[in-house]
């Protein structure tokens, strides 16, 4: 889908940046605006690292898919999946896929991009009221009654408060099957430590009416109980995918310790 007939979706505005095509552009996607790019260009110049850390982490998403395909699972339910740029049916092409999120606008660009694959389906849900989603005829009929899941809940835990972080977690634990399994991402960065540069790159998701609150590894794994990681454990992102250690600098850091990892739980 080129720019001009993504610009025909109904409510589509190329002039006002949006979130989801942010986040294209910033993974190299090409469903994007001007509006959208010079969104992101100064979120780098803020905090240049986020081209980095993000496609990192869409390759740890890839990674994870893959893996959980080998072992067998066929369903995977996304949550706040914003546009599907690379995204899970790219990499588990015989499973059935569904991707969620909030934004109306981005939902409809989504099911533009993704046409009219059979085994792709992408839906309205607050990650709020994920259980819910869950418990949903369409999302059920969808998934055919299968309750052994592959979850996606990937960079969500920066939004939501510490009890909204324990809900998402407990509900989906207490909707899923034993042996269901959920990939997670965590953002962290060093307690009390913080540069003008970061202040402005939190103090736009505020003004754009968003919460965002960096908590600690320990903190992260206390909201997904009574999920379990699987044996992997937690690993950072650069060890989750097998990168050297060079592979993240110092400027990487910017200066207030971030650092991502990442996880696959699951219901033992």
């Amino acid at each position: 889908m080129n720019a001009d007939e993504l610009a025909r979706i109904p409510g589509v505005n190329p002039e006002v940046p949006n979130a989801a095509r942010i986040y294209d552009y910033t993974l190299g996607g090409t469903h994007n605006f001007e509006a959208d790019r010079q969104a992101a260009e100064y979120m780098f110049s803020l905090v240049p690292s986020t081209r980095k850390w993000m496609r990192m982490l869409r390759a740890c998403l890839q990674g994870a898919a893959r893996r959980l395909a080998s072992e067998g699972f066929t369903h995977w339910v996304d949550f706040a999946s914003g546009l599907p740029t690379d995204h899970v049916h790219a990499v588990m092409p015989d499973a059935r896929v569904l991707y969620s999120d909030i934004n109306p606008l981005t939902i409809a660009q989504g099911q533009a991009l993704l046409g009219n694959n059979p085994r792709v389906r992408y839906l309205e849900c607050d990650i709020k009221k994920a259980g819910e989603f869950l418990q949903r005829p369409d999302v059920q009929a969808f998934l055919g009654g299968e309750r052994r899941l592959a979850i996606g809940g990937s960079g969500i835990g920066v939004f939501l408060s510490a009890e909204e972080n324990r809900k998402f977690y407990r509900d989906l634990y207490d909707q899923v099957a034993p042996g269901s399994k959920l990939f997670t991402t965590f953002e962290t960065k060093a307690p009390g430590k913080t540069t003008p540069r970061w202040e402005q790159f939190v103090g736009m998701f505020q003004r754009m009416g968003e919460s965002f609150q960096l908590y600690s590894l320990d903190e992260y794994l206390e909201f997904c109980e009574p999920w379990k990681p699987d044996g992997m454990g937690v690993l950072t992102v650069r060890e989750f995918l097998g990168l050297p250690p060079e592979h993240i600098t110092e400027e990487d850091h910017e200066g207030v310790g971030i650092e991502f990892y990442a996880v696959v739980l699951e219901k033992r």
